[in-house]
C-alpha cells in the first residue's frame, strides 16, 4: 500500500461523514497517474502554490490601491488570510484540509491588477462580459504552464467558480471556503481602514457590535465560532440566524463607509481608464500579446475579446501602469 493509500484510508476513518474524500473525487479533466504521496487535493494544492498566476498575487490591490503603508493587504495576503480562516473551520468540522486549502489558494488566482475596479473596467468593455472567479478556472485550466493548464479536480475547480455569493459550491469544503472569503474580508478591510484613519472601532453602530464584537479581532474569533457551533453534525455549512444578519448589517456599513468612502476610492476611476485603455489596445494590436497566449488563440479558436481579457487580467497594478506608460506617455527624446 502506498504512502498515498494510507492517507487516504486514515481520511476515511477520521473525516466526517459529510466530508469529501480524496478517493471519491470525480476526478481532472485528464487522467493521469496518481502520485505515490500525495492524494489529489493535496496535489492541487501543491500545483496552486507553485504557479504563476499565484505569485502574482503579491502585487495585486485588494481594496486600497497602492498604499503607502507596508502593513496593508494586498490579493496574496487575502488568499492567505481566507486559507487560513478555512483550514480552522475545516480541522473543527473534520472536513478536508486538503480540498478546502486548495480552493481557498485558487479562488482569486483570475484576479484583475486593481482588485474590484479593474474587474468592473473589464466587464464593461468586454462584450462577452468579465467575472473573475470564471477567470480563475480559466486560468487553472488554459492559462497556466504555457496553455496546458493545472488539470485539477473537479471539486476544487468547483469550488473556485462557486466562491461568490451567487453561486453554492457542490461540497462543504467549497462552502466553508465561500463564507472564509467573505470573514476574511470583512475582517481584514476593516482594519486596513481603521489603519488608514477611515473608521474607528467605535464607529460600528451598536447593534451589529452587540452581536458580533467591537474589535476586528472579536469579530474574526465570533465569526469562526458560530460557524463552527452552526454546522456541526450537519450536512450544511451555516452561520445562525443572528451572526448572518449582522454580518450582512456590518457589509451594508462597509460598503457605506469604505468601498465606496471617496477618500479611500479616489484613484479607482483612473485605474477603471487605465485597464481599458489597455484592453483597447491590444484588441487593435492582438499581434502583440505573449506568444503562448496567442498558441492559445490558434489553437483552440479562442476569441480575441477573451484572450486580450486574458492578458489585461493577469497582469499586476505595477506591470499594468509600467504598460500603460510604455504606450500612451511620451517619453524624452535623446538626440
Amino acid at each position: 500500500m502506498t504512502i498515498r493509500e494510507q492517507l487516504e484510508e486514515r481520511e476515511c476513518e477520521y473525516l466526517s461523514p459529510y466530508a469529501t474524500r480524496s478517493r471519491e473525487s470525480k476526478g481532472r479533466m485528464r487522467d493521469e497517474e496518481q502520485c505515490d504521496i500525495r492524494p489529489v487535493f493535496q496535489r492541487d494544492r501543491d500545483r496552486i502554490l507553485h504557479c504563476k498566476a499565484f505569485r502574482r498575487l503579491k502585487d495585486k490591490t485588494q481594496v486600497f490601491l497602492s498604499p503607502e503603508g507596508d502593513h496593508y493587504r494586498t490579493r496574496m495576503t487575502h488568499t492567505l488570510e481566507v486559507s487560513q480562516n478555512a483550514r480552522t473551520i475545516a480541522k473543527a468540522l473534520r472536513m478536508n484540509e486538503d480540498l478546502v486549502e486548495a480552493i481557498a489558494l485558487g479562488h482569486d488566482l483570475g484576479h484583475t491588477p486593481f482588485g474590484h475596479a479593474g474587474e468592473r473596467a473589464l466587464n464593461r468593455v468586454c462584450p462577452k462580459g468579465f467575472v473573475h472567479s470564471e477567470q480563475s478556472v480559466r486560468t487553472v485550466d488554459h492559462l497556466e504552464r504555457d496553455g496546458q493548464g493545472l488539470n485539477l479536480t473537479y471539486e476544487v475547480r468547483d469550488g473556485i467558480r462557486n466562491h461568490q455569493t451567487a453561486n453554492m459550491p457542490a461540497t462543504l469544503e467549497g462552502k466553508i471556503v465561500r463564507l472564509s472569503d467573505k470573514i476574511a474580508y470583512i475582517h481584514h478591510d476593516m482594519d486596513d481602514a481603521i489603519r488608514a484613519g477611515l473608521l474607528t472601532d467605535e464607529d460600528v453602530p451598536r447593534s451589529i457590535g452587540d452581536v458580533l464584537g467591537y474589535t476586528t479581532r472579536e469579530r474574526l474569533d465570533h465569526f469562526i465560532h458560530d460557524i463552527v457551533v452552526s454546522s456541526e453534525g450537519k450536512d450544511d455549512i451555516c452561520m445562525s440566524e443572528p451572526v448572518a444578519q449582522a454580518m450582512k448589517q456590518l457589509r451594508a456599513f462597509m460598503f457605506e463607509h469604505i468601498y465606496q468612502n471617496p477618500i479611500a476610492k479616489s484613484e479607482e476611476a483612473k485605474a477603471e481608464t487605465l485597464i481599458e485603455a489597455l484592453y483597447e489596445y491590444y484588441m487593435k494590436h492582438i499581434d502583440l500579446l505573449p506568444e503562448d497566449l496567442l498558441a492559445l488563440k490558434k489553437r483552440e479558436g479562442t476569441d480575441k475579446e477573451i484572450i486580450v481579457c486574458d492578458h489585461v487580467a493577469g497582469m499586476t497594478d505595477r506591470f499594468a501602469i509600467a504598460t500603460y506608460e510604455e504606450i500612451y506617455i511620451p517619453k524624452h527624446w535623446h538626440g
